[in-house]
């Protein structure tokens, strides 16, 4: 039955893959997968209530990351609909597109480590779009944040949902993981941007008559709150250890308050006619959350039926190299969510074989963590940025994945260095 529910996987993926032809959007085709390969998983298992049991506790996981998510893409969608991310943009006064790209990069890489590579993402590529009107140049923009963003979540144990979890559950800390990958992150990130870069060398932004009427005021408190809350979400995991949706739920609720209190009237009396976050959650893409869902639902399965257990054992038997089997996992991590992968890794190795701080532990942050970007749907970021910016899955492989790829290999090749230099 395992293999069934790994086949009926595989149909969904290419499903998704061929979105454009198939002409069905890929919520659909991941939301099928998802559901089925549960299905299998429950006709598998003699016992309704343990299949029941393992599906509530999955999707008690997945929710928190779905939640999350969408509370980050309102805040976001609040701060846009009030002009607030024009208050940055106007600081930015290069007309080049390749400087505007070494800018938007430097930006997300640095701010992934501080705030997450997913709320970062979805800010940056906002701001992007607002000096891009090619639909071709976002694309290319929104391939080079998400590069960026994992790149940056990796030094950091907030920037990435992995390298949480390694934190947390002991294998690594803040200090070891900031020094021992942050220039290999350098390594994945600035690759791929130096190629791109060269792409837009000489071309120009066109700049656009801002015609919203919003007030600049409103427009700064709403950027500043927006900038502040988001901040607060890893500060408030730090200070309760509660999950991070928990923070960024908190902070969505806060900027309910604060959008009720700045529109309730106008001076003359009237109610102000602006976006509630009532009206922000309709404009938000739900379909990319629904997809999310999905595939975090059939990944899940797979990992109930163990076979994500069964093939790190299989590589830990055939390779029998730390560097070999990391980099397979950073690999794997490309077709399916690094979470699972590296929360199999953690269960089959123990801190007497590999203890706190071991190079082996390090590794496995830093290739899970960027090899999701060689596929667009290999992380949270990708998903989110695939959504905003509809990007199409093989658009995405054929002009990013190997770039991705690319800063992968350069990130995995200077950490090697590293090890056997110091």
């Amino acid at each position: 039955m395992a293999i069934l529910a790994l086949i009926v996987f595989i149909l969904g993926y290419l499903a998704i893959a061929f979105e454009s032809s198939l002409r069905l959007n890929k919520a659909a085709s991941a939301l099928i997968t998802g559901v089925l390969c549960w299905l299998i998983y429950f006709i598998h298992v003699p016992e309704t209530k343990e299949a029941s049991e393992s599906l509530i506790n999955h999707l008690g996981e997945i929710s928190s990351i779905l939640f999350f998510l969408l509370g980050a893409m309102t805040i976001v969608e609040l701060i846009d609909s009030h002009n607030g991310f024009d208050i940055i943009t106007h600081k930015i006064k290069t007309p080049s597109k390749s400087i505007f790209l070494v800018i938007i990069s430097t930006l997300t890489f640095f701010l992934s480590a501080l705030l997450d590579n997913l709320t970062t993402a979805i800010v940056m590529t906002s701001i992007s779009s607002k000096f891009l009107q090619d639909k071709e140049d976002k694309l290319w923009f929104a391939g080079m944040i998400v590069i960026a963003a994992n790149a940056g979540g990796v030094w950091s144990p907030l920037g990435d949902v992995t390298t949480t979890m390694l934190w947390i559950g002991g294998q690594i800390t803040a200090a070891k993981i900031t020094l021992n990958t942050i220039v290999p992150s350098i390594a994945v990130w600035l690759i791929p941007l130096a190629i791109i870069a060269r792409r837009f060398r000489g071309k120009q932004i066109v700049k656009t008559e801002n015609n919203n009427s919003t007030n600049a005021r409103e427009g700064n408190i709403i950027l500043i709150s927006g900038i502040i809350l988001l901040l607060f979400v890893p500060a408030f995991k730090i200070l309760t250890h509660t999950p991070p949706f928990m923070g960024m739920l908190l902070a969505l609720s806060f900027m309910w308050i604060i959008t009720s209190f700045l529109h309730f009237k106008n001076s003359d009396g009237t109610k102000k006619k602006f976006i509630t976050p009532s009206e922000a959650l309709q404009k938000i893409d739900s379909p990319s959350i629904l997809f999310f869902l999905g595939i975090l639902l059939a990944v899940s399965a797979l990992e109930s039926f163990v076979v994500l257990k069964t093939l790190s054992v299989f590589l830990d038997d055939t390779f029998k190299n730390d560097y070999m089997i990391g980099g397979l996992l950073g690999m794997l991590s490309a077709v399916v969510d690094n979470v699972p992968l590296v929360a199999a890794t953690q269960g089959m190795y123990d801190l007497s074989q590999y203890p706190t701080d071991h190079s082996f532990w390090q590794f496995i942050a830093l290739t899970t963590g960027v090899g999701g970007s060689i596929i667009i749907i290999g992380s949270a970021a990708g998903v989110a940025v695939m959504g905003i910016e509809k990007i199409s899955f093989m658009w995405y492989l054929k002009k990013i994945s190997w770039l991705a790829a690319l800063g992968f290999v350069a990130g995995i090749s200077v950490f090697i260095i590293q090890q056997l230099v110091f």
